[in-house]
This record gives structure tokens, sequence and C-alpha cells, in this order.
């Protein structure tokens, strides 16, 4: 379920690069470049921990879908598909998290 919804969403995502800015949210995100999708994130990464910190799952929930959402209009925006974050996660499966911190000191 989780890869075709990804799947989906990076589908609309590459279509909106081609849209009215006034016409499409995420247009217009893509319309005002970098600065303003990193921002985005930014405040949704916040309320993210916001709302951890007031104990409500169906607000981590619900901030969390936000958080993901923006940092895939960023992997859009930078041409980078969500297969390649997964590739990446599914890489790391049979490492601590010690001995894969360290292996990126050594690179």
């Amino acid at each position: 379920m989780s890869n075709d919804v990804l799947t989906r969403l990076e589908e609309v995502l590459e279509a909106r690069k081609a849209a009215d800015p006034d016409s499409s949210y995420v247009a217009s995100l893509y319309h005002k470049g970098l600065d303003s999708i990193l921002k985005k994130i930014g405040e949704e990464a916040t309320e993210t921990v916001m709302a951890a910190k007031d104990g409500e799952k169906e607000k981590i929930i619900y901030e969390t879908a936000d958080l993901w959402f923006h940092c895939m209009v960023l992997l859009s925006q930078q041409n980078i598909k969500a297969d390649d974050v997964l590739k990446e996660l599914d890489r790391r499966f049979g490492l601590s998290g010690l001995e894969e911190k360290a292996s990126r000191k050594s690179d």
C-alpha cells in the first residue's frame, strides 16, 4: 500500500510542475523555489514535534503526513524519486545505527 501511495503522489507532484501557480498549491511552491519548499518543511517538522509533545496520536499522524508530503515536494523538485530514498533505507537494514553513522564518516 505505501509504495502505491508514494507512486501516485509522485505522479501528481510531477504533473503539478506544469500547472499554473495560481491554480495549484504545489505549483505555487515550485514557482516560489527551493527556499519556500525548505521553509515549509521546517514549519511542518516543528508542527510534528509539537504534536508529539502533545501526545495526541491523530494529531501526530496528521502533522507527519504534512511533513512527508512536503518532503515529497522537495524530492520531486530535485528530480529524486521516492524509490531512491526507499532503496537507501533498505540498504541500511542489517546495520546498526552506529555502524551506519560511522560508515558516513569514512566517505
